[in-house]
């Protein structure tokens, strides 16, 4: 950690250059004798991503932000506080501090956190953004975080943990085995420490694949940014055997959508053709697996088993995910598609279909964009159709 970084001259650079193409000023080399244009550069690209991603950070004067990897690997703001809003107690530990966004939202909600982290120098940039974000009451540990809870023997309300989805090779990897600290195989360890833990995993892995490597789930929470899935999480309680929660829910620009439902009640779906209305669940739902609790909860119909779409004659007034009015129920047929399409532009999704997207492109000549969207989708009597919509605008 170059504390020069922090001189007042050299942050007026950086705040001055924010939206200065780097290979250019990379190119001009730094102004200063004891910060090099290479620290210069991370810190102004870092900056950047943190304006939208982490805007408390961004507006803070004097933060010192980590390498490109520790800052993509960071909560965003948004979801640490929704993670901060499932915790309570006094104590918290942190296994896998990284950038430490997590650790400042539990400050705000726990009285001692505890960050725990390998890099010397990630956990002194924590510290010192901590102190500027008001996070006195955390305290930043360097060394192994399953080390600290046996050297130390200290209960915690909640433990907290995000292992490094990075084998040794530093390849990308998702199952629970295969990420580091290996949770699974030190669970009853874990629960000599703490009653609660709470869990990020990647969003790639297969919900199942987690509820079979890990006991005593209580909750599961599926988080979505814009309708892209940004996390996964497991809270586990211990020796907890009852019905299994799950949240999901969709931040964006208009009006956060969540949907929750228990894992295990019957919920039974019924069929039938496109009707006046089309909808299409959001990323965080699409992802939980609860289709047929959509169905029953909202009373529409899918239009097959297998395909995650539903319909109703009339229009919903709110559901999570996107509403459609349907236009057209046609053939996969490319004359007829065009016909449609003065522009050869539209919004292509398919559902439960044999072509993919550049397929169906490639075969159809429909660019993207425009303002009419094609759903190309199988029936519940197996026929393969395109739905031809217009996207409903919710008001705000």
């Amino acid at each position: 950690m170059n504390l020069s970084i922090l001189n007042k001259d050299v942050q007026h650079f950086i705040n001055s250059h924010l939206k200065t193409a780097l290979h250019k000023l990379v190119l001009k080399g730094s102004p200063f004798e004891q910060v090099s244009i290479q620290e210069i550069a991370t810190q102004i690209s870092a900056k950047n991503k943190c304006e939208k991603k982490l805007p408390t950070w961004f507006q803070t004067e004097k933060i010192y932000y980590p390498p490109k990897t520790n800052l993509e690997q960071a909560s965003s703001e948004i979801t640490a506080q929704y993670k901060a809003g499932l915790i309570s107690g006094k104590t918290l530990i942190d296994l896998t501090g990284g950038f430490g966004v997590d650790c400042v939202a539990f400050c705000r909600k726990i009285a001692h956190v505890t960050h725990c982290e390998t890099n010397k120098e990630l956990s002194s940039i924590v510290a010192h953004n901590a102190n500027l974000l008001n996070c006195h009451n955390l305290e930043t540990f360097v060394g192994d975080s399953i080390t600290r809870l046996q050297t130390h023997k200290k209960q915690y309300d909640w433990l907290y943990a995000d292992p490094s989805r990075r084998n040794p090779l530093d390849k990308k990897v998702f199952l629970l085995e295969d990420c580091l600290p290996d949770i699974p195989q030190n669970l009853d360890l874990l629960f000599q420490y703490t009653k609660r833990i709470l869990l990020k995993v990647s969003p790639l892995l297969d919900i199942k694949k987690g509820l079979s490597a890990l006991r005593f789930v209580k909750e599961i929470h599926l988080l979505a940014i814009d309708n892209e899935l940004k996390e996964l999480l497991f809270v586990l309680e211990k020796d907890y055997q009852g019905d299994i929660t799950v949240n999901t829910i969709n931040f964006n620009k208009q009006l956060s959508e969540s949907f929750n439902f228990r894992m295990n009640e019957p919920a039974l779906a019924t069929f039938s053709k496109p009707q006046a209305f089309l909808y299409e669940p959001n990323a965080a739902i699409l992802k939980s697996g609860g289709f047929n609790q959509v169905a029953t909860s909202y009373k529409i119909q899918k239009l097959h088993r297998h395909t995650h779409l539903y319909t109703s004659d009339k229009l919903l007034d709110q559901f999570p995910g996107r509403r459609f009015k349907v236009l057209s129920v046609l053939p996969y047929d490319k004359k007829r598609l065009l016909a449609l399409l003065p522009d050869k532009k539209a919004n292509i999704s398919r559902r439960n279909f044999p072509d993919s997207v550049a397929q169906i492109r490639k075969r159809t000549g429909i660019k993207d964009g425009g303002i009419h969207y094609l759903f190309f989708t199988c029936l519940s009597d197996g026929s393969y159709r395109v739905l031809f919509c217009s996207k409903i605008i919710t008001d705000q």
